[in-house]
């Protein structure tokens, strides 16, 4: 009987190897929001996806702040901009970089590029080796690249398939790759569920982040591999800026309390129905909130059950802090 050869290779190996094994640490493009690998970037239509990864992409061409505070480490920068033109690019890059400031060389536009089953990931990959410190890449948008659907396809795989290539690549050169995407119509009570095409899309990558906006702002949720979860209260301004307010929960909190506060100060002495007939809100959360308020001091609760404004040193601007813009 012959002797059996084992199968040996890197992508074989024993627990007890992987126990030494040591590895690089895994690489923030955007610290706490992006890391290298592939992550499909979802919302709908016209609501500032676009001006989201234009400010990433230049924030880490310059080593600068993206979403107003986050600091970036330095690198080259591909952003494939397959829905715009050269025009509008230049339009948009003079409303968010401030004048008499250089543009960076660092950040490479694109407004065609091959579908991936023509020579796309060549061409990303050549762009890469060219450039001295690769750090992210964005198509913007999947439905650019990807191959025409044929009516024999199963959804799934096709959809996986779209973006499975994108992960090989970003794990072979040390990248981020964002593919931006469009959600679905339906409402979801998970964000990532609202990700337009079957979860071979969201199975298919590193990381999936949503922009959804309700009636108390827009939010940006993110789930990853290897990134922690995410739900963040974000603002575009007129000029085509994104700021990070805070943590959502934070941040619809802090909204609640100020209307609570102002609803008080009318007021002058009020109880839980009155304040919630008087903000609107529901009163199981105003008795939630007034009872979290009394404790910090930001209300005083009276014997009679009943709440007023601290006659001295009401902390409003420790409130108001988390709905401003943060400052770089």
């Amino acid at each position: 009987m012959a002797d059996v050869i084992p199968l040996i290779d890197h992508h074989t190996f024993t627990a007890a190897d992987l126990q030494h094994m040591e590895f690089e640490p895994l690489r923030y493009v955007i610290p706490g929001y992006l890391a290298e690998g592939a992550t499909l970037f979802a919302g709908k239509p016209k609501l500032g996806k676009s001006w989201l990864v234009l400010d990433w992409c230049i924030s880490v061409a310059i080593g600068g702040y993206a979403l107003g505070s986050i600091k970036c480490e330095q690198g080259d920068v591909l952003y494939a901009a397959l829905e715009d033109n050269q025009r509008r690019l230049q339009r948009r890059m003079r409303q968010v970089i401030p004048d008499r400031q250089a543009w960076p060389d660092r950040l490479t536009l694109r407004t065609a590029m091959k579908r991936l089953d023509d020579g796309l990931i060549d061409e990303i990959r050549s762009w890469a080796q060219a450039s001295a410190n690769p750090r992210l890449v964005v198509i913007d948008t999947l439905a650019k690249v990807r191959p025409p659907g044929k009516r024999t396809d199963n959804p799934y795989e096709s959809d996986y398939q779209a973006v499975a290539p994108f992960l090989s690549l970003a794990a072979e050169m040390g990248v981020a790759i964002i593919i931006v995407h469009h959600t679905r119509k339906a409402e979801a009570d998970d964000p990532l569920d609202m990700v337009s095409g079957t979860t071979g899309l969201t199975g298919g990558v590193d990381s999936v982040m949503v922009l959804t906006r309700d009636g108390q702002g827009t939010v940006l949720t993110g789930r990853g591999r290897d990134l922690d979860d995410f739900e963040s209260a974000v603002k575009l301004d007129n000029s085509g800026r994104w700021t990070l307010l805070g943590d959502a929960d934070d941040v619809r909190r802090s909204k609640e309390r100020n209307r609570i506060l102002e609803a008080v100060e009318r007021l002058g002495e009020a109880g839980p129905k009155e304040i919630a007939d008087a903000t609107n809100m529901k009163a199981n959360n105003v008795r939630y909130l007034l009872t979290q308020m009394a404790t910090a001091g930001e209300l005083e609760k009276l014997e009679r059950g009943l709440y007023r404004v601290p006659t001295v040193g009401r902390p409003l601007t420790s409130l108001t802090s988390l709905t401003e813009p943060a400052k770089c």
